[in-house]
């Protein structure tokens, strides 16, 4: 049985969701807009200067993509942060880019987290995008032996057009994402 990319199965959802969502045409159907991969440094930096540097590197090599430096919006005394200082670190994929990395999570990525039961239909907010928590960079295939000692966690959501919770959730559930079952 041939292997489908996240992108076949985009253009398949169209033709499976016609009936339940009575699309006129192929451009009603939802698609992929984009994934955002955030990680929240906080105040790490304070303590290691090359920590934001050691994280932005390995999601670089995570995604194919280079990072942003995110930003302190405002001052907050009892974390000792001032507005500008670097708290998160943010990669926004699209196109191509987007694909590869879906077809790493989904294929790759979330059969090896640990203690895995599907993801939570609740994760689909009512708009139709799709918010992941991961806790260990280490699912992915790209990182070494030797990254262990700083583990990091992360923050993806996929954004799609769906217009609504229900849409959301049947054409994820196509895309090949494991939802828990019910």
């Amino acid at each position: 049985m041939k292997h489908l990319t996240v992108k076949e199965k985009e253009n398949e959802a169209f033709e499976k969701m016609k009936p339940a969502f009575h699309y006129k045409n192929a451009m009603a159907a939802p698609k992929m807009k984009k994934a955002v991969v955030n990680v929240g440094t906080g105040t790490a930096m304070k303590k290691d200067k090359n920590k934001n540097e050691a994280i932005g590197d390995r999601l670089a090599k995570i995604t194919g993509q280079k990072v942003a430096l995110r930003g302190a919006k405002q001052s907050i005394a009892s974390f000792k942060i001032r507005q500008g200082d670097p708290v998160g670190i943010v990669v926004t994929l699209r196109g191509k880019r987007m694909y590869v990395f879906l077809d790493k999570l989904l294929n790759i990525g979330l059969p090896r987290t640990k203690d895995f039961r599907g993801v939570d239909r609740k994760a689909v907010d009512n708009i139709g995008n799709l918010t992941l928590g991961i806790k260990e960079h280490t699912i992915f295939p790209e990182t070494a032996d030797e990254d262990i000692k700083d583990v990091f966690g992360m923050s993806i959501t996929l954004v799609s057009t769906a217009r609504n919770q229900k849409e959301g959730l049947a054409f994820f559930e196509l895309l090949g994402v494991p939802f828990k079952k019910e």
